[in-house]
């Protein structure tokens, strides 16, 4: 972490949206109402997964990691953003970022895991239902939610330490609104070509072979409903995996748009907006979908607002 010049880079200045200056307060308004949707809505369906005996199912375990993870990586990513929109003071310092980039990379790795642990379930309900309570029993959605949690704060230790050991002599002004990897490599002028490496052989473990077996796995799936005789028996099978490859679509998308895109097309501005979508829109956009058509949900919210409203009459 040191400059050209010898001294040591202690902070950094994150530039957040300022390329918008006439939409400071817009941005401020809309992330803060983003943020607390998003708290609210997972809160709420953790409690609904916690309390109602109906949703005590492998489904709806997975549904409840992947909620606390999403409340988890809103507030590590999007916490920089609201201090510095709501007090103008975008100051980092350099061990708050490290720490920042850790945990924003362990979520994004877990929940990376999480989805294909969940596509794997989905592939079981309708390729092998007979067997599915037999397959998908507690000790193995516990072991999967573990191994998806373990492997996601490990893998990303290696690339946290080495990020901490780098030298920034070029700038100490990170554009973007939270420290990401990508950024803070632009910034760096150590060797990057071992870490480049280290990143590549990570990245095929954590994210390419998930994205296979997510892939796999929805090959499957759609075949087998394809071979569906009823009509009615396709809508249902559909229905108990729309929703969950709704959010793959969505999360890999985002993902696809920011990392792989090829050096000539990179762009801070939009950089910044795809994140802003897989940090915060997403997060709050889970709960809603998972909640659409999904009769359990729906129920357990209907009896859950009932209680509230009986305790309060009384």
């Amino acid at each position: 972490m040191k400059k050209e010049n010898g001294s040591t880079v202690t902070e950094f200045i994150l530039l957040g949206f300022s390329d918008y200056p006439h939409l400071q307060l817009f941005i401020s308004i809309t992330v803060f109402l983003i943020f607390l949707i998003s708290v609210l809505g997972n809160l709420m369906f953790l409690m609904l997964m916690c309390t109602d005996t109906h949703l005590q199912k492998p489904m709806y375990f997975f549904l409840s990691n992947l909620s606390f993870l999403d409340i988890c990586n809103s507030s590590v990513t999007l916490s920089t953003l609201l201090k510095g929109l709501l007090t103008g003071n975008m100051l980092i310092s350099f061990s708050v970022c490290i720490v920042q980039l850790y945990f924003f990379m362990s979520l994004t790795a877990t929940e990376i895991l999480l989805l294909a642990a969940m596509a794997y379930d989905r592939y079981v309900a309708i390729c092998n239902p007979l067997h599915y309570v037999l397959i998908m029993n507690r000790r193995v959605c516990v072991l999967l939610a573990s191994v998806s949690w373990i492997l996601g704060f490990v893998e990303a230790m290696p690339q946290t330490i080495m990020t901490s050991l780098f030298s920034f002599c070029r700038s100490n002004e990170i554009n973007h609104f939270f420290c990401d990897l990508t950024v803070l490599m632009k910034l760096s002028c150590s060797y990057l070509l071992n870490f480049e490496i280290l990143v590549l052989i990570e990245g095929m473990f954590v994210v390419v072979a998930p994205f296979g077996l997510t892939l796999t796995s929805y090959i499957y799936i759609i075949s087998s409903i394809l071979k569906m005789h009823s009509a009615k028996g396709r809508n249902k099978a559909f229905s108990t995996c729309s929703s969950h490859l709704t959010i793959v679509m969505l999360f890999y998308g985002t993902l696809i748009c920011i990392y792989l895109r090829p050096p000539s097309m990179y762009s801070p501005k939009q950089d910044k907006l795809f994140s802003l979508l897989y940090t915060a829109l997403i997060p709050m956009l889970n709960p809603i979908i998972y909640s659409l058509r999904n009769k359990e949900v729906n129920k357990a919210l209907s009896k859950l607002i009932g209680t509230n409203n009986g305790m309060r009459i009384t």
